[in-house]
């Protein structure tokens, strides 16, 4: 590139074959013997726009008044100027005539005439972009005549090109010349080349060359009639063909006649300053002039204007022109958020405005500035992009959002403010899909583990109804590690009704992901203990559960043993698809409290047969998003056994995480690593006898086996003693073996109440007579949690209470 601007400073030429760009076709307008061509660059493909001038005479007025053009336009600039890139001079030799072309390159642009006819604006959206268009080319003109005291000379519609952005520029500046007025020593050279414009385009003492008016004139009098004759052409759609032409006033607007009229005065003194025609004129008093100039001057503006522009703007952009508002006003927004000039509800409009561009252009165009926004430290912008993240997510790609996208968001998880947490968890509805399994067990599943306790049981719930939404992402390790703990260890001994209804539903949905013997011995004994839960929505769908998975075993039972631990049923596949749209019902809409009517009516329009429940649930989660996290739903009654939720740093958590993944944080040591697996000894003595008798068929015990060894105590101490961890199954066998039909005296120091209790060995899991007092929680081992008194339960729970699941 350096050579070619050598070129241009030293006024040789280089050969259009070392011209760095591609010269393409031409439009079918120019001004003057220019011809317009499309281009692109060799080194990018970026667009361009290359005019060439050609001809045979060396000494022939036009080259000159071209090489002209070419040193205005390389020294003038200015935003409503065209913009120069490149320019060089070619001589070629056809036979024995000699040629000479002149190439300047500028930004890509478009003849105005073909513009206005591609765009076909009508009404008051014409008039409004026009006046946008002829404001820029009037501050072009001021530019030129008062702050540089120079005289173009050829404004008209020739000279006017259209930016991909839609805005006019000013070029055609062969004629370009310094105002000389009142400059005695002046030879007569001002606007040496004036003999190119047409006479049609010239005030009468131009015509005449009556140079001694012109000099005594304002700078800008010849200008300001170009203005007017620029001003009929555009309103008329036809070219000047002659002075008289411009008497036709019917076409123009009445709010611009007055300012056209003194645009065009015989007498050069009184024409109007085109300064005061930009500053006067209400033509340019609309909406659409209003809101590019305040894009353009956001900087200046204070917060209290930002914020109210901003809001006001998705609803201005429908009255607007759409073309306009996709190629000028959407650039103008992107770029002001990218820099950090927007205020956040700039975002709702930016997405707003982007949902009208093909997926092509919204890729190229809007989405690099919302992966760049991410890494934003403005929490208002944080809570918008997450709000909106449905419009935009699906055209993130996988690497985008497991590189670019995730990191920053995930900062999200562990925010002081419980909304921001909440946005970013169901964020990952959408995310989800497209991180790796790498992100999603190195990183994901140990903030959701942490959010699964976390104090606002709305989000506990959210956290649940996730998990089994992205049950289909996780690797089958992972599956098997996670999701029966989080859903029975974690969900469905929650103190809070919905977040336990949540757990029960999860498991409904992802019951395809687990084998005969899970469901048997894990899932079941934790859903049968809801069935007498306080909250009649999750009694409901606690036996809902109980039948989907009774289903599964039976069928296993009638299909027999053939080795096929994993049945796949309907029932499993329509409750996946049922918790589809029960979790997008509540995790799209669960949040902010003038929401609730909006939850409940689009839970109550769910087909699924629990959709009351859910509304219900969802509301509940609404109202008592604020409640402590050991505050039920119906706070006059707790569920029988549930742990209360700790803070996120409790050791309760699914299961061992992936092997060889760096931990992110090395405080998680304490997650899910710490949760005991199905086959560790840690239970109690009445389910591991209840288990041992699952797996072994009941036979009658030896006759060598003697009553008085089985050991006589309290139902107490059965119920909170550790068996040995060596235990083998003939021990747990005989604990609970039928005793033999042989009266044994009873101990004298117990009761006979006691002794009848101690003669059935299933009173340590039988349902306690009606009259018996509640016995207060025994304290878990390695849960982290207290114990409290409980109020009156059946058997069948305190089983649930010991368990080690």
């Amino acid at each position: 590139m350096f050579k070619f601007l050598k070129v241009v400073v030293g006024g040789s030429g280089a050969g259009v074959k070392d011209l760095p760009y591609n010269i393409g076709e031409p439009y079918s307008s120019a001004w003057g013997s220019w011809t317009h061509h499309r281009g692109t660059s060799k080194e990018d493909g970026s667009p361009v726009s290359i005019f060439s001038l050609s001809e045979t005479n060396t000494q022939d007025g036009r080259l000159a008044a071209g090489r002209n053009g070419v040193k205005r336009l390389r020294t003038v600039r200015h935003p409503n100027i065209l913009s120069f890139l490149h320019s060089t001079e070619v001589e070629t030799i056809d036979g024995s005539t000699a040629r000479v072309t002149i190439y300047i390159v500028t930004e890509p642009v478009m003849p105005l005439s073909e513009k206005i006819k591609e765009l076909g604006l009508d009404g008051r959206q014409r008039d409004e972009y026009y006046a946008w268009g002829l404001l820029q080319i009037a501050k072009a003109v001021s530019f030129l005549n008062n702050d540089c005291k120079l005289v173009h000379g050829n404004v008209c519609l020739a000279s006017v090109v259209v930016t991909q952005t839609l805005d006019w520029k000013l070029h055609a500046l062969d004629v370009l010349s310094e105002f000389e007025g009142n400059n005695d020593a002046s030879n007569g050279s001002m606007l040496q080349y004036a003999w190119l414009v047409g006479t049609q385009y010239k005030p009468m003492e131009l015509v005449k060359s009556d140079w001694s008016i012109i000099k005594n004139s304002p700078s800008w009098a010849i200008d300001s009639w170009g203005m007017g004759c620029l001003i009929y052409e555009i309103f008329s759609g036809i070219r000047l063909s002659k002075t008289e032409d411009l008497r036709n006033t019917a076409s123009i607007p009445k709010s611009l006649l007055p300012d056209y009229q003194k645009l065009l005065s015989s007498m050069p003194s009184k024409r109007l300053n085109t300064s005061k025609l930009i500053e006067n004129s209400e033509y340019f008093q609309n909406k659409l002039v209003d809101t590019i100039h305040f894009m353009e001057v956001l900087s200046l503006k204070d917060s209290v204007e930002k914020d109210t522009f901003f809001r006001k703007l998705p609803n201005l952009a429908e009255q607007l022109p759409r073309q306009i508002v996709l190629k000028k006003i959407l650039p103008l927004l992107a770029s002001a958020l990218e820099f950090g000039s927007a205020a956040a509800p700039a975002l709702t409009a930016l997405l707003k405005m982007s949902a009208w561009l093909p997926a092509e252009e919204f890729s190229l165009k809007v989405l690099p500035t919302i992966v760049k926004l991410f890494a934003s430290n403005d929490r208002a912008i944080r809570v918008a992009l997450l709000q909106h993240i449905d419009q935009y997510g699906a055209s993130l790609s996988a690497q985008v959002v497991d590189e670019h996208v995730y990191p920053h968001v995930a900062n999200g998880f562990s925010d002081t403010s419980a909304f921001l947490r909440e946005l970013t968890l169901k964020s990952m509805l959408a995310l989800a899909p497209k991180l790796s399994q790498r992100t999603i067990s190195g990183s994901l599943l140990k903030y959701l583990s942490k959010l699964q306790v976390d104090e606002e049981p709305a989000i506990r719930t959210n956290t649940t109804i996730l998990l089994g939404n992205i049950a289909s992402y996780l690797n089958e390790g992972t599956r098997r590690r996670v999701l029966i703990n989080a859903f029975t260890v974690r969900a469905l001994r929650d103190t809070f009704s919905p977040a336990r209804g949540a757990g029960v539903m999860a498991l409904c949905a992802t019951s395809s992901y687990y084998d005969v013997t899970e469901v048997a011995t894990r899932i079941l004994p934790s859903i049968v203990v809801l069935t007498i839960d306080p909250d009649s929505d999750v009694r409901a769908k606690a036996f809902q559960a109980v039948d989907q998975f009774l289903q599964r075993v039976r069928q296993y039972h009638e299909k027999g043993d053939t080795g096929e631990t994993n049945i796949t049923t309907g029932m499993g596949i329509s409750g996946n698809a049922s918790l589809l749209g029960w979790a997008m019902s509540n995790l799209t809409l669960i949040g902010r409290a003038h929401e609730q009517a909006s939850i409940a009516s689009v839970g109550s329009s769910t087909s699924h047969p629990s959709a009351a429940a859910n509304a219900h649930s969802a509301v509940d989660i609404i109202s008592t998003s604020t409640m402590p996290p050991h505050v039920s739903a119906n706070s006059s009654v707790e569920l029988v056994d549930q742990p209360v939720p700790t803070s996120p740093t409790s050791t309760d958590g699914w299961g061992e995480l992936e092997k060889g993944i760096n931990e992110e944080h090395d405080s998680d040591g304490e997650q899910w690593d710490a949760v005991e697996s199905f086959e560790e000894p840690k239970r109690s003595p009445d389910l591991a006898n209840i288990q041992a008798a699952q797996r072994r068929p009941v036979s009658q015990p030896k006759p060598s086996v003697s009553h008085s060894k089985i050991p006589v105590s309290n139902s107490r101490s059965r119920s909170t003693t550790k068996l040995p961890k060596n235990d083998d199954e003939e021990d747990l066998w005989g604990s609970i073996a039928a005793p033999a039909p042989v009266a044994t005296p009873m101990p004298n120091n117990l009761g006979t109440q006691r002794a009848n209790e101690d003669d059935d060995l299933w009173a340590a899991i039988a349902a306690p007579p009606p009259t018996t007092t509640a016995r207060p929680l025994s304290v878990g081992k390695g849960r982290g949690r207290g114990a409290r008194p409980a109020a009156q339960k059946l058997g069948a729970q305190r089983i649930n209470r010991t368990s080690g699941m």
